[in-house]
């Protein structure tokens, strides 16, 4: 027995002195100026595919709005997030690409700018990496790498699989208080403009691929509100997409819900977490056993402050460590506005770009650390077969639309953590 305890100390002793460093690191992917062709880096994305490749992709901007000239950039890492690849452009659509006619409404839109945008990348298990973007927030395109990124398939289009939101059919009979018609009213909607995510998205332990969107009549501001998230799901290795149902609608309470992420918990729901501009301030979340149908009522997360901006959400489980369930939540954890306190329903300042972590399925957040404390916005975050977690996020000198660049932090569990990862 006392030698079964010294062993037992031995070891704790040998783990303790294993424990790695904190460390945490800075790099622009992005930078302003790097290339005089584009004049703004926004909405970042990251994922690591099943090789263990880190791919981060952007908005690449020759103007500066929505609407403007924009092309989709992608660069690759095969060591871990230290050096990259050049930046390279990833989306073509051959033939005619008329603007969107919702578009050329707003002022100073250039009718000739070719506005790619919303750009998402799904790691397949296979090791397949499957990518979906959209055209003139007007058309939704789906293609594919079996290279990790360095090559991609020629794009076909899927905006057919979003006609459904617009004219659902309901197989159910309608009872005799109208439910089934309510169901059907619930989950029509005539889009005009449209986009999915942005920044990663996932595959479910099914195989089911699930990608976040959110859909807008056009006829508000920017042509991007009112607004509802849904999602579309391809069951075949994406070469069918289909519709879900609209998950948050545009409410009172739950307004202009748009840019989405998505996991699938530990016991496969799915939980989306939303970007909305409610006068709650706060994330709204809603779970489907699918991650196409069913979505329970929505709701503000108390946690997870919303100065209307993007997040990225990840799951950090390893095999080294017992594939503990953990979850990672990146976005801007600020309600204040400079100069004083935010005013309901105006814009907050996006700043202090924070990584918050789960233990239980998001149902609390037990940390909550600061990445970048200056002026800070979009977000994405990814964990490398290594485990070390990749916050790729937009900073600037100074507040402004998207800031002078695209920056990944790279830092481990230990330095999020301080040292008391407490995942069991």
């Amino acid at each position: 027995m006392k030698k079964q305890l010294i062993a037992m100390l031995l070891g704790a002793l040998a783990l303790t002195s294993m424990a790695a460093e904190p460390f945490v690191e800075k790099l622009d992917l992005f930078k302003v100026g790097d290339d005089p062709a584009y004049n703004i880096y926004h909405i970042p994305g990251i994922v690591v595919t099943a090789k263990g490749t880190v791919l981060a992709w952007c908005e690449a901007r020759k103007g500066g709005g929505d609407w403007s000239d924009i092309r989709i950039l992608l660069r690759r890492s095969t060591d871990d997030g230290k050096t990259w690849s050049a930046p390279k452009s990833i989306a073509d659509v051959p033939g005619p690409k008329p603007k969107n006619p919702f578009a050329l409404r707003i002022k100073n839109v250039n009718t000739n700018d070719l506005t790619y945008n919303n750009p998402v990348l799904i790691a397949d298990r296979d090791g397949t990496v499957h990518m979906v973007f959209c055209l003139e927030y007007m058309r939704c395109f789906y293609q594919r790498s079996t290279d990790d990124g360095a090559s991609w398939s020629k794009p076909v289009e899927i905006t057919a699989a979003f006609e459904k939101f617009r004219n659902r059919q309901d197989d159910t009979a309608d009872s005799a208080d109208g439910s089934a018609a309510a169901r059907r009213r619930l989950n029509e909607y005539d889009w005009k403009v449209l986009a999915t995510g942005p920044d990663h998205s996932i595959q479910l332990r099914t195989g089911r691929l699930v990608v976040p969107v959110w859909l807008s009549t056009g006829t508000g501001g920017n042509a991007h509100r009112p607004s509802v998230t849904a999602t579309i799901f391809s069951d075949d290795h994406g070469k069918t997409w289909h519709a879900g149902e609209i998950a948050v609608p545009c409410t009172d309470d739950w307004i202009n819900p748009n840019e989405t992420v998505a996991i699938e918990l530990a016991d496969g729901r799915v939980m989306l977490n939303v970007r909305s501009e409610s006068k709650a301030h706060r994330r709204l979340v809603t779970t489907s056993k699918d991650g196409a149908t069913g979505w329970s009522t929505p709701k503000f997360d108390d946690a997870l402050l919303e100065p209307i901006c993007m997040s990225g959400i990840v799951r950090y489980s390893l095999a080294k460590d017992g594939g503990k369930n953990r979850i990672l939540f990146s976005n801007p954890h600020n309600l204040e506005k400079t100069g004083g306190k935010a005013e309901e329903g105006k814009n907050r300042d996006r700043k202090n770009v924070s990584v918050k972590l789960s233990y239980d399925e998001g149902q609390s957040w037990a940390v909550n650390k600061t990445v970048e404390a200056s002026w800070s916005s979009y977000s994405d975050i990814g964990v490398t077969k290594a485990g070390t977690i990749l916050c790729f996020y937009g900073r600037g000198a100074k507040p402004g639309f998207a800031g002078d660049a695209l920056t990944l932090a790279r830092f481990n569990l230990e330095w999020l953590t301080d040292g008391k990862d407490s995942a069991k």
